[in-house]
This record gives structure tokens, sequence and C-alpha cells, in this order.
């Protein structure tokens, strides 16, 4: 798992920090989330991009990027937000007294003496944003908003292997590579687990974790030893650019072309492009979008999509605290023509349920699953000259009919419990079974 997730800087849609992916072939837990789930469910996700974090997962909301120092101009707008002390109501004489008096006695009786004044100065920053009990603001260090921005390009600097986390050994085990990549071509295989990265145990590491040892910058190096067969398999492998594949498409039977959208990097918009392109090709009839655990992404991206399926008129809106409206946009030109079905799940969220609430809000197609996550804010990220920054919960956004579904989420057409029973079993998947009869309904057979 070498690449780390979330969506894209300048006009994003961001994960939950509870959010739970769940879909046929992609599941993981988010940083808060409750692990001890339901083991038939664990069963059926495959692996995980060693580039999509294990908790890849930031938040989902809609977000862009302005600089937040005085004079900077973003379009019309000046952000002049240079204050000086004096001006500040919080930081009066009684709260800085009370802060030296703080520090103080952290460096006269703390137990540990290693504490920089850097951590701390990220602590009084990240308590700040904390202190709005909005779990979407949030503050970022300069490594953190850089590992943010490589992760919403969908490109990442790492090894292109796919692992999953084996419950039993609490280790991860390799279960797939990305085609022509540098894992691939390794002296490595399915189903090693992975038992140290540069020298380091792996065993009892979150995959998040495993994530930051395997990253690392272009043309450099990265030790993995593997436990194979009972053997210890020590290999080196480059680090390379890597393109993260976020969608996967095929045809199934009856000339139905399927498409599955695991989230919406920059990447995104030209791998459907090309996925929907080879299905007609191949004669495709019918098309069932697949949009079930994805937890959303950037904003461009998604409206790029939904361009080259929607009529003439407004993909989403948003409304800030005093009511003012954008409106984003599309002209109708790629207007899809053939039947289309969309599949959603209550792990379906942000930019995810701006494409299926537009869908349903037209009538272009139909929605099947459950209800979808419900998250609707948006947020811009500011960032500091100093390579630090901030994201603002700002407003929140609407689909084409008016909707806010912020915390209600989006109710399908036709609603279908996922058996996680019978995917365990034998591999049925009967959402997708559920999407393909009501497309055989639309084309008449």
């Amino acid at each position: 798992m070498d690449n780390e997730r979330n969506d894209q800087i300048s006009s994003e849609v961001n994960i939950p920090d509870n959010y739970q992916y769940q879909t046929p072939g992609n599941m993981v837990n988010g940083p808060d989330n409750d692990k001890t789930g339901n083991k038939t469910i664990r069963m059926f996700i495959g692996g995980l991009l060693t580039g999509l974090i294990g908790a890849f997962v930031l938040f989902c909301v809609v977000f862009y990027v302005t600089k937040l120092y005085s004079g900077y101009q973003d379009g019309s707008e000046i952000y002049n937000v240079e204050v000086s002390v004096a001006d500040s109501e919080l930081l009066q004489s009684e709260t800085l007294q009370k802060l030296a008096t703080l520090e103080a006695a952290i460096d006269k009786y703390y137990y540990k003496t290693d504490v920089s004044v850097e951590d701390e100065q990220n602590g009084l920053y990240r308590g700040l944003l904390d202190s709005l009990g909005d779990p979407y603001s949030v503050y970022y260090t300069a490594e953190e908003l850089n590992e943010l921005l490589q992760d919403t390009e969908g490109i990442y600097y790492g090894i292109g292997a796919y692992v999953s986390l084996d419950q039993e050994l609490e280790m991860p085990r390799i279960s797939g590579f990305i085609a022509g990549s540098p894992a691939e071509s390794a002296d490595l295989e399915v189903d090693d687990i992975i038992y140290q990265v540069n020298g380091e145990d792996t065993q009892g590491l979150e995959l998040s974790e495993v994530v930051k040892l395997i990253k690392g910058e272009e043309g450099t190096y990265v030790t993995v030893t593997v436990i194979r067969d009972g053997e210890y398999v020590e290999t080196q492998v480059q680090r390379q650019k890597i393109e993260s594949p976020t969608v996967n498409s095929k045809m199934l039977d009856n000339n139905i072309g399927y498409v599955q959208i695991t989230e919406f990097d920059e990447v995104t918009p030209d791998q459907y492009t090309e996925a929907v392109a080879e299905l007609k090709a191949s004669g495709m009839e019918g098309l069932i979008i697949d949009l079930r655990s994805n937890p959303g992404g950037n904003v461009s991206a998604v409206c790029s999509i939904a361009e080259q399926i929607l009529p003439k008129g407004v993909i989403f809106y948003t409304e800030d605290r005093d009511g003012n409206r954008t409106d984003y946009e599309c002209d109708g030109t790629q207007e899809i023509d053939i039947p289309l079905v969309v599949l959603v799940n209550q792990y379906s969220a942000s930019a995810s349920e701006i494409l299926s609430g537009a869908i349903k809000d037209y009538g272009i197609g139909t929605l099947v699953g459950v209800t979808t996550y419900g998250k609707g804010v948006v947020q811009r990220v500011f960032d500091f000259s100093d390579g630090t920054a901030v994201k603002l919960t700002i407003s929140s956004y609407y689909t084409p009919a008016g909707n806010n579904i912020h915390g209600i989420g989006i109710t399908p057409d036709i609603e279908v419990e996922f058996d996680s029973d019978a995917y365990s079993e034998d591999g049925t998947d009967n959402q997708l079974d559920a999407a393909v009869e009501e497309m055989m309904k639309k084309l008449g057979n």
C-alpha cells in the first residue's frame, strides 16, 4: 500500500474520519472507524493499493485551495487575513500568560525531554481547529499538505503493490500488483507476507504506517522482506511514479457495460473516458456505473465525468453562510444516449453523491442499492507561505433539485441490501445482480 488517497486540492472532495470503504474488491477503514466489523464482510474485500493509505482517508468534503496571506488574489476575491495580535480576541494577555505557564510546567515536570517546540506549536494549531467541533476543519503541516496533494492527484511514488491486512498475523499481505509497476517485476509474489520494510517490523502496524515506510522519492530504493513458504525473502524495489487505477471496467452478458469508479482523482476522467470508449467499441448497449464505497474526490474530476452523462443544466451548487450561490454546470453536449443504472451504498460519499444525486434528479438513470453516506459540506484549503495549511468548512452543496444531502444521503430508486453471506460463500453480488436485472428491463429483455 504505497499510495495514499483522498481528494483534490484545487476543488476537492475528501473522506470522512469515520468513513468505511466496503465493496467487493476494496475495503479500508478510516482512522476512527470500528475495526471489529462483520468478519464475513471483511472476507469479500480484496486488497488496498499499497499506495492508498489504509486510512487514505482524510475527510469527505468539497474544498478549494487558496493562499492565506495579505493581498493574495483568487479570482475576484482578495484574502486579506493578516491581523496583529492586538486585534485578536483569542490571544489576550491572560491567554498568552496561561500558555507560557503551561509551557513552563511541561519543560520542568513532563517526564519526557524530547518534546520539540515545533510539535507543541502544531499541537496549538490543531487544538484551535479542534475547538470548532467540526471534524472537517483541519490543520496540515507542510509534510501532511504535500502528502494530501500527491494523494489527490491519483499519482504517487511507490512500488505499485496491492496489499490487505492479514487479521490473524496482523501483518500486510500482498494481494496483487499494478500492471507494469516495479513490484510486479521484482521478486515479490501474491500472498507474500510483508515482514519488514527497510528493516522495520510490520507486525502490529496500521496499513497507513506501512504505507509511509514504502513510499518515498522517485528513483530511491526500498528494501522489502517477505515471508514466503516459511522462508524469508529480501528484495530491493525501486520507487517509481505510479498512477492509481481508479476505474475498473468489463463487459457483462447481453452487452451490458460495467464501470466501477473507486474514487475521483485527477487521473479518473481520462480512465473513465477510455473505459467507456472501449465498452462502446465492444457493442455496449447499456451502462452500469458502480459507485459503491466511493468516498469522493476531486470536484473537477466528478464534473468532467458528469459532463459525459448529464443533460444541459446544473450538476450541483454550493451556498456559503451569507447565502452566496455558486453553480457547477454541464453544457449537455455529451449526454448519455444508452440506458443507465448506478450502484450506490452507505459508503458512497461526497463526490459520488454529487454524481448519483444529479443522475437521480434528472431522471436519466436508476439508482440501485442503499441510502448513501450523506456528506454535503464544502471546504476551502488555505495554504500558508511556510508550506502549512488549514482546511475550513465554508459552505454546503446541493443537488440540482435543491436537496442538501448532508447527514441524510440519497435514497436509491431500488433498495437492495448487500448480502455479505452470499458473497463470502460463492462470490454472489446480489446488488450487482439487481442492477443487471433492472438494466435488462430497460433494454427490453
